[in-house]
């Protein structure tokens, strides 16, 4: 009787397991494509979550520009992905900023006065 239930949960198990390690296989695959990928040039996110510009890159380390000519050693695994560049950063329903005029601003003031 026991046999009847620990066959289905042992098969259960087993198949949990090895879509679990399948997809961490491919997880890992991806790292190690973007690892490999990487260029001078490139920007990219750490895990840490810092945005940065690689520098330089050797087997096991990248130099990432985190400022104007602040430059750090990171090991490569703590790339988390590439940042691409978007063709138009400005989406076109975004408003668009106005400067304001001298003499807007001197009404303004001047409505201000008033009250």
């Amino acid at each position: 009787m026991d046999l009847v239930i620990f066959l289905p949960l042992l098969i259960i198990m087993g198949a949990f397991m090895f879509f679990a390690s399948r997809r961490q296989k491919k997880a890992m695959q991806a790292t190690i494509d973007l690892h490999n990928s990487l260029q001078v040039g490139d920007r990219i996110h750490t895990t840490s979550g810092l945005q940065a510009t690689i520098a330089g890159i050797t087997d096991d380390t990248v130099d990432l520009e985190i400022a104007p000519g602040v430059v750090t050693t990171w090991m490569k695994l703590a790339v988390r992905d590439r940042i691409e560049a978007d063709v138009d950063d400005t989406p076109e329903d975004a408003p668009v900023a106005t400067e304001l005029t001298e003499s807007a601003a001197v009404t303004d003031v001047d409505s201000l006065k008033k009250d």
